[in-house]
């Protein structure tokens, strides 16, 4: 496969195809390349965006804007993990497509659980890309994504657990370009010994620093897992600083350290109150690292609205502030199922509120003075930490003493933290001391290493390692045999084959749907109605994901998944008919040249007015807005009325709005405009127009008139229309 057609589904057979032999094309991070402040796009003036795409789905406003798809300067991240890659690819490309170029696949059990590679499948155990063929597989498929967009995309995952060198070989071996990696994190949340957490950090991140990888760490954890996530801010910049400076001293460039920043809380605290000054704070501290800046989940359940709102403020802050990379989070976890759309809605969500804030610096300023004191203060907290740590005799008695994740607001002590024994933990005792004639034939090897003179490198001794000669590398494919990646193809296969689909949620045609509904009952009596409603409707294993009081009494919103039990032949589906139309300037164009005049009433005795409003005034996008004008007669307008205004006027067309009734009043009106447009001899000087929600236009022609719009019709629809016919009157 040489290139990704986008009308054409990609296909993961052809990306398994020869993928023993596949190399990828680069190795590293890549930044966005950001355009000069001031730089245009269209008519529009933008002073932090970078380089467009190639091929992109704009923001649904665009098309009032040209279709324009202006990127901001910042990396977007989507997380992706469906437990299998096939899918995962499709989402990717998804993501790409809108605007994602940093593709973290994580989640839900986490790699950092294994203490060793595992080859096979995954599936089960949290959906992480912890095979060699799993990592080869998607970034062979980036590599074509990234051409088809026209930006190179990012790979992440985790370098983390027992096995988190040998993970960073695979990595570097493989082409990811990020990872995150964080000793604190194995220790405080894997349960990894310190000292082994420690030791296998420094040999992973001199491994990383080789394959110039972006590295994000995890202190945003402790935020996660506090009590009270403001408590532990002193913390968090303590946590940044060991892993920052751990880092560097491994050898990491500082421009390939990224901070995972999370503002602490989010309302009904004043949230920007307590998370400015932090933020403020850390970009002080850290100066010269990158800041990846990701929405607060620590307070976040299933309701998607609630996600949203919190991912837009968070995203206004890193405008306010600074960020390199902007983290997108939805509410997947709660929900139990990691959907489709959300992974867009949350590209979607950073891109529109970046370019919303596009230079709002320019004119909106933290203030220095106010906030300074807050500033100073949480950064004296977190050097008043550090030397407690230091007087304790170091970080490993700190981590016995429960220093850490302690919910006191520091100096302030609550006595539940964390505690690590240093001598305890997974994977104790496993750290010995070299030997002091030692020597590794290998690249990147961290700490001493005797080695013979005059080599230019390592592992000239064995003929070359894998980073040079990855020939060398040994690729297994799957071995499980019920459970693999060809069998799950074949379950496609199968339904293409007979040609039939399933609507879905993480896997192709998974069967998944999402429905909502209101009751007018209590929060428990509503769920179970919730239930009885897709029980009824025949929806198998559903579950309600989020519930939203309305009034204790009076209301409550329930949303529910459901699989459907059926497939749906795609050879039986009705295509809905899609109206053309011109482009805009070519209407405003006509217009200005050629005036148009229609008149317009809603006919016999019927009083609806706003379907044939929004068609005809400018506020709704109506015929108005393209220069069209228009006599409008009312309502309850006999049809002999409407023809007389139209000879009065000279009108071009007219424009009968009706209602389909139960003894045929429409077909009769329809009937009657056209047989008075001839007798009083103005049928071919004018064009019968009519429209309602259940008119459409094979009703219409059938019975006389020129054309028939039904719901969903805008002012396009119609003005395009009138210019069609117009200029097919003129022989244009």
């Amino acid at each position: 496969m040489d290139k990704l057609d986008p009308k054409v589904p990609i296909d993961v057979e052809e990306i398994l195809k020869d993928l023993d032999k596949y190399r990828p094309r680069r190795r590293g991070w890549t930044w966005r390349k950001k355009l000069p402040e001031g730089t245009k796009v269209d008519r529009y003036e933008y002073y932090q965006i970078s380089e467009p795409l190639k091929n992109s789905i704009p923001l649904p406003a665009a098309h009032y804007f040209n279709n324009i798809d202006p990127q901001p300067d910042v990396v977007i991240t989507s997380e992706i993990a469906s437990g299998r890659f096939e899918d995962d690819i499709r989402r990717m490309r998804m993501a790409a497509w809108h605007g994602a170029d940093h593709i973290m696949v994580i989640r839900t059990l986490g790699q950092s659980h294994f203490d060793g590679l595992i080859e096979g499948t995954p599936e089960g155990v949290g959906g992480i890309p912890i095979t060699r063929k799993q990592v080869r597989a998607t970034r062979k498929a980036l590599d074509l994504i990234e051409d088809e967009v026209g930006r190179p995309i990012n790979f992440h995952s985790y370098v983390s657990g027992v096995a988190g060198p040998e993970i960073a070989v695979l990595f570097a071996e493989e082409g990811v370009n990020g990872a995150h990696q964080d000793p604190q994190y194995n220790i405080l949340y894997r349960g990894v010994n310190p000292v082994r957490s420690f030791v296998d950090a420094a040999v992973a991140k001199k491994i990383m620093a080789w394959a110039n990888m972006l590295q994000i760490d995890g202190a945003h954890n402790a935020n996660a897992s506090a009590k009270l996530a403001w408590t532990v801010m002193p913390e968090l910049l303590v946590q940044h600083g060991i892993n920052c400076m751990f880092s560097v001293k491994v050898g990491m460039p500082k421009e390939n350290i990224a901070l995972s920043t999370v503002p602490p809380v989010i309302a009904p605290l004043p949230e920007m109150r307590i998370d400015l000054p932090y933020a403020v704070a850390l970009r002080e501290l850290f100066k010269g690292f990158k800041f990846r800046a990701q929405m607060n989940t620590r307070y976040i359940e299933s309701d998607l609205f609630d996600a949203t709102r919190v991912h837009v403020l968070n995203a206004v802050l890193s405008r306010l502030t600074s960020a390199d990379l902007q983290s997108t989070i939805t509410p997947d976890e709660g929900r139990n199922v990691p959907w489709h759309i959300n992974s867009i809605r949350g590209v979607e969500t950073a891109k529109h509120t970046l370019l919303a804030m596009d230079g709002i610096k320019k004119y909106v300023k933290i203030d220095q003075e106010a906030i300074r004191e807050k500033v100073r203060e949480l950064k004296m907290r977190a050097i008043l930490m550090l030397e407690e740590i230091l007087e304790m005799g170091g970080y490993f008695e700190a981590l016995e003493a429960g220093m850490f994740v302690d919910n006191g607001y520091y100096p302030e002590r609550l006595g539940d933290g964390i505690a690590r024994k240093k001598d305890g933990e997974i994977a104790a005792g496993t750290v010995v001391p070299r030997e002091p004639d030692y020597m590794a034939p290998v690249c990147e090897h961290f700490g001493y290493n005797n080695l013979p003179d005059g080599l230019e490198k390592p592992c000239d001794l064995i003929g070359g390692c894998t980073f040079h000669k990855p020939e060398k590398i040994q690729f297994i494919d799957e071995l499980d045999e019920t459970d693999n990646v060809n069998l799950r193809l074949q379950r496609i296969k199968d339904m293409k084959a007979r040609n039939v689909i399933k609507p879905e949620v993480e896997w192709y045609s998974d069967g998944w749907i999402q429905i909502d509904m209101t009751f007018a009952l209590p929060e428990e009596y509503a769920e179970a109605a919730a239930l009885a409603v897709c029980e009824k409707l025949g929806l198998e294993d559903p579950t309600v994901i989020a519930k939203t009081v309305l009034h204790p009494a009076e209301g409550t919103y329930v949303e529910v998944k459901a699989k459907v039990p059926f497939e749906i032949k795609i050879d039986e589906l009705k295509l809905p008919k899609k109206p053309e139309t011109l482009p805009e300037e070519e209407i405003f164009e006509y217009v200005a040249k050629r005036p148009i005049k229609v008149v317009a009433a809603t006919v016999g005795e019927d009083e609806h007015s706003v379907g044939l409003r929004e068609i005809l005034d400018i506020k709704h996008g109506g015929i108005e807005k393209y220069g069209i004008k228009y006599v409008y007669l009312g309502t309850s307008v006999p049809p002999e009325k409407l023809i007389d205004a139209a000879i009065e006027t000279g009108a071009d067309a007219i424009l009968a709005s009706m209602i389909i009734t139960h003894n045929d009043v429409h077909i009769k009106n329809m009937r009657r405009l056209n047989e008075l447009a001839i007798e009083k001899g103005i049928r071919d000087k004018v064009l019968i127009i009519v429209g309602g929600t259940q008119i459409n236009n094979d009703m219409a022609v059938e019975n006389g008139v020129d054309a028939g719009f039904g719901r969903g019709t805008k002012g396009i629809h119609v003005a395009s229309f009138i210019v069609k016919k117009l200029k097919e009157k003129e022989g244009n």
